[in-house]
């Protein structure tokens, strides 16, 4: 159930930067649909991809990548820059997503043109507000750095709005019925006894055969004594090795060894020992169904699903789009290193105009 801090802070990056409104990625060889992205000649100035007619300049991927990496320095510090995560560092994480993300936008604002869905008067006063707001607040060395006018900020917003507006316009029936029993939430304290160390890369590491056997020791004493009645939150602070003692979830949110078990406990009730990745739990439900979160489960489960019959849309029309790339201004894409720039309120700023 535990998750490092570094391990869990490197995945909130990865997982913050997808699109709330779309689960599929369209770039090359992230979900595995369509054609491959084409390597080639023939782009204007500073046009780093196109999707058939619609281009992506050097710009906006510069008014992403340095919005984001202001935000993460902002709350993490310069040095979350020396993380790297699966042989990728944060930066072509970010770099990469930033791409798929854009490309995204662009078939959505295709798929709106297809759906016949357009921004309202109201919207594009909005996102014009929104521009001036946000292009107001740089200067101008980030000006010149990002490459940006108030027009370029303007058509952005216009295309984040217009792609969410046909994500919200294709989901807008389906309202699936969810019960009591596959939403249902319970709630459980438990503790662990970790079978794995950390190495000097924040790595898990599992336990040799002796140390694992020892540490089930240690879980069957704790099994023992809370079998004897002892008060369960104390054994918690003394033996658990999970920051976190208590949880609570819906199925398929937790390795099924942990939800198996806990699932099959009624209130008050105290599991065996139960292994997972992580190490030894002993588990003590606390409550079988908790009214409000199951029903926030319930609103979940149903975004969910609306998600799902999206991408199934989504995916069925960029299948056959046509993308080309200009790998070599690709690759010569990187943060910009100037103290000047510390921009970071693009998101921001189009959520407190877009969303009032």
């Amino acid at each position: 159930m535990k998750i490092c801090r570094h391990r869990m802070l490197i995945l909130l990056i990865i997982s913050v930067m997808s699109l709330s409104f779309c689960g599929c990625a369209l770039w090359d060889g992230r979900d595995g649909t369509g054609p491959r992205v084409v390597l080639t000649t023939g782009f204007d100035e500073n046009e780093v991809f196109r999707i058939e007619k619609s281009s992506c300049t050097f710009a906006e991927i510069m008014v992403y990548m340095t919005n984001m990496k202001n935000q993460y320095e902002e709350a993490y510090g310069k040095e979350i820059w020396d993380s790297s995560y699966n042989g990728e560092t944060l930066e072509e994480n970010i770099k990469n997503t930033v791409l798929a993300r854009i490309a995204r936008i662009k078939a959505m604002n295709l798929l709106a043109q297809e759906q016949g869905v357009s921004l309202s008067k109201e919207e594009l006063r909005k996102t014009a507000e929104a521009a001036k707001i946000y292009f107001e607040s740089l200067n101008e060395t980030e000006k010149t750095l990002m490459g940006v006018d108030e027009a370029l900020i303007a058509e952005m917003y216009e295309e984040y709005a217009l792609a969410s507006k046909v994500y919200e316009y294709l989901i807008a029936d389906i309202n699936p019925e969810i019960s009591d029993d596959e939403a249902r939430t319970i709630t459980v304290q438990h503790i662990l006894i970790k079978t794995y160390s950390l190495n000097e890369n924040k790595e898990a590491v599992p336990y040799s055969e002796m140390d694992k056997r020892e540490a089930y020791q240690r879980a069957l004493e704790v099994y023992r004594r809370a079998r004897n009645g002892e008060e369960f939150a104390s054994l918690i602070a003394e033996y658990s090795e999970d920051e976190n003692g208590t949880y609570s979830f819906g199925k398929g949110s937790v390795e099924q060894a942990f939800e198996e078990a806990a699932f099959n406990l009624g209130t008050g009730e105290i599991s065996g020992i139960v292994e997972t990745t992580q190490g030894y739990h002993i588990i003590k439900c606390i409550s079988t169904f908790d009214r409000d979160e199951t029903d926030r489960n319930k609103m979940k489960i149903v975004e969910q699903r609306r998600k799902e019959v999206f991408n199934e849309e989504y995916s069925g029309f960029v299948e056959g789009l046509t993308r080309n790339i200009d790998q070599e201004l690709w690759d010569s894409i990187g943060f910009i290193e100037d103290s000047a720039v510390t921009t970071s309120s693009f998101f921001e700023v189009y959520h407190s105009i877009l969303d009032s």
